[in-house]
């Protein structure tokens, strides 16, 4: 029974160093993109398996979407074409599939082999970008709507000296058990003054 297992592993250990030999620097580089997207927006993503939106994001920051031959529709068909009925991820064996199957359409003049190393040149060595996020606007209207300092009233209350929020203190009033009077300036001197006298 161990015989059975050691041969199939061997076995596919040695497909794969034959087929890193042929393209061992497109193929490294290409995983790596892969993980980079796949791991993209989810922190609990290992970078094995890639989601349908990360798919999305790769295919329009590496432009495989041009907008003529590769459409958004045609990348999100080829996704599912390739994942499983029951799944929503695909492997890096099925991304490359999806390459293939997406760069018949996206470089219809050429072989299929040249289609497929154009398209691995759109996306080896890149990454993630943050086009589209929203940045913080540092204008004088802003700063001066949160500057803590110059609030006032009730909303003066939730913060400390120094700015930070008080958190559940802040927002809610929380009695004094201390049996002197809100406000009393000399709270806590009685025991002081007795001892004092003594």
């Amino acid at each position: 029974m161990a015989e059975k297992l050691a041969k199939p592993a061997k076995r596919l250990s040695s497909d794969s160093n034959s087929h890193e030999g042929a393209a061992a620097g497109e193929i490294s580089a290409l995983e790596e993109a892969f993980r980079k997207f796949a791991v993209h927006g989810d922190t609990r993503a290992t970078g094995k398996e890639m989601h349908g939106k990360n798919w999305s994001k790769l295919c329009k920051d590496c432009n495989i979407i041009d907008g003529k031959n590769v459409t958004t529709t045609d990348v999100d068909i080829v996704f599912s074409k390739i994942k499983g009925k029951s799944v929503r991820t695909i492997t890096f064996e099925q991304f490359k599939e999806a390459l293939q199957e997406l760069s018949k359409k996206r470089f219809k003049g050429k072989s299929d082999e040249e289609a497929l190393q154009e398209m691995y040149k759109l996306i080896e060595g890149k990454g993630p970008g943050l086009t589209g996020v929203t940045k913080t606007v540092s204008s004088p209207t802003v700063s001066r709507l949160t500057d803590t300092s110059k609030f006032t009233g009730s909303h003066k209350e939730r913060f400390d000296a120094s700015g930070k929020g008080k958190g559940r203190a802040g927002r809610e009033d929380l009695v004094d058990n201390s049996g002197y009077v809100s406000g009393y300036k000399h709270a806590g001197t009685y025991d002081h003054k007795v001892q004092g006298n003594k």
